[in-house]
């Protein structure tokens, strides 16, 4: 079964998770509307500016719609700017910013610092047995607190941002600090998809 997932296409990387979550046999698809985001059994929310996205889920009525079917138990994924826009709490970003609250943590906005401290790292990532994950670091936030329904997949093993939580889980709602869409390593992605797929009714 090939799950429709959606990919938020108001601004950021969207070809690259086009991309990754087709190879993961999903059917991927841009969700700007409304309509379109009532049709899909997953979304991802992929890595740009946070708070340009946020003001375009107002702009184009999803806020509210997206925010709702994440309460209804929505798969999603956000990386990087996503993760930020899942947050409930969001440290260092515009006031007039808004959130999604899919995920119960504290996120810090531009945690490891400006374009020109990007940086990549192998981490150990709960749930993938087979190796590392190669992690890319864009302007990336990390996450500060965690409620206590969310599980921690990995942390930053070394250097100074060493043990700072980069990937969570709660329920079916997963996020990263990093970018896997950039690496060619389709193990979180197929991991989501899994996720999806078994959210998906059996008689769909």
């Amino acid at each position: 079964m090939r799950p429709t997932i959606g990919v938020l296409a108001l601004q950021g990387d969207v070809r690259e998770h086009f991309r990754a979550l087709s190879e993961c046999g999903a059917e991927p698809v841009s969700v700007r509307r409304e309509s379109e985001l009532a049709a899909v059994d997953g979304l991802v929310l992929p890595g740009g500016e946070s708070t340009a996205i946020s003001k375009l889920l107002e702009v184009f009525g999803l806020l509210e719609p997206l925010r709702a079917r994440l309460r209804d138990g929505m798969p999603a994924f956000g990386s990087c700017a996503g993760m930020i826009l899942l947050a409930s709490e969001v440290l260092d970003t515009r006031p007039d910013a808004r959130s999604l609250s899919g995920i119960d943590m504290t996120v810090r906005r531009n945690a490891f610092g400006r374009q020109v401290d990007s940086f990549e790292t192998d981490l150990d990532f709960t749930g993938i047995d087979d190796g590392q994950v190669r992690a890319v670091f864009i302007r990336a936030p990390w996450v500060e607190r965690v409620g206590d329904d969310v599980e921690v997949l990995a942390r930053v093993p070394s250097g100074p941002a060493q043990g700072r939580i980069v990937a969570v889980r709660q329920g079916r709602v997963l996020a990263t600090s990093f970018h896997p869409e950039v690496t060619g390593d389709l193990r979180v992605h197929r991991m989501f998809v899994d996720s999806v797929r078994a959210a998906v009714p059996a008689d769909k």
